[in-house]
């Protein structure tokens, strides 16, 4: 296995983006979720190292990464372009929650060959209420007013839909400073997520071969989104993984990955 060490590449805005390149073969990119680093994608890196050549980065404004502001979901598809750019111009690209939201605005834009969203946090259908429109800015307004535990409850709370008494349960638990630590991310999570759900605008755009991957014991409405958006996809495949929830579960998820980029036709 090879492994590049810590890297980074700029954004079109200057911002510097850390990346870290593990295994040889076709270039595959890992796009991570809310509270997510680069590292969250270390297991999955190492699991696809043998067949491909996996990048894991920071987002901005996580972990090595540069925060140039403002933030708009644009510079975020510019930090992915230049990643892309980094694994030489194309590559697959795989998307864990809001990353797969972020995956699925760039693949409009830049040159995916194919792609994979695991766990899209789209809401499709009436299996629970929409996002509010103004829950970014009231997370926003509480990370900017300091009040970083605030922000991070209520994401969980309106965002994920976690019932309030497990909220209350992890205020207290040993990872909880780290979530705070990441909460002004939050509003760009849900920045793009609010973007990616336009999917009347989006799916039509989109040809490459696309596998969408949800945990059978998920969230429902997750497991809904990613069967409609797979079904409106013209390349679209939809696989439920069965005693998964939405976890980035490298020994479960990456053989199916492997098999979709191999044997996967086509590109885009």
């Amino acid at each position: 296995m090879q492994d590049t060490g810590l890297r980074t590449a700029a954004s079109a805005d200057g911002t510097r983006i850390a990346y870290e390149a593990i295994g040889s073969g076709p270039p595959l990119i890992v796009v991570v979720g809310a509270f997510n680093d680069r590292h969250t994608g270390s297991a999955l890196a190492a699991a696809m190292s043998d067949e491909f050549s996996v990048y894991i980065y920071d987002r901005r404004g996580r972990g090595d990464s540069g925060d140039t502001q403002p933030y708009d979901v644009d510079r975020e598809v510019d930090d992915l372009r230049a990643v892309l750019l980094a694994a030489g111009g194309h590559a697959a690209v795989l998307g864990f929650s809001s990353g797969a939201a972020l995956a699925l605005n760039a693949a409009v834009a830049l040159p995916i060959e194919k792609l994979i969203m695991f766990g899209p946090p789209i809401v499709t259908d009436g299996s629970r209420p929409q996002v509010p429109e103004n829950l970014a800015a009231r997370v926003k307004a509480l990370v900017g007013q300091g009040q970083r535990g605030e922000a991070v409850e209520l994401f969980q709370l309106e965002a994920i839909g976690m019932p309030p008494s497990v909220v209350e349960k992890m205020r207290h638990a040993p990872f909880r400073p780290g979530l705070e630590a990441m909460a002004h991310t939050l509003f760009y999570d849900l920045s793009v997520t609010a973007e990616a759900s336009d999917i009347d605008r989006l799916l039509p755009l989109i040809s490459m071969p696309t596998l969408v991957l949800a945990g059978a014991d998920g969230p429902g409405w997750i497991r809904a989104a990613a069967a409609e958006i797979a079904r409106r996809l013209p390349d679209g495949r939809h696989v439920s993984i069965e005693a998964l929830g939405q976890d980035l579960d490298a020994d479960r998820i990456a053989p199916l990955v492997s098999d979709f980029l191999i044997n996967a036709s086509g590109t885009s």
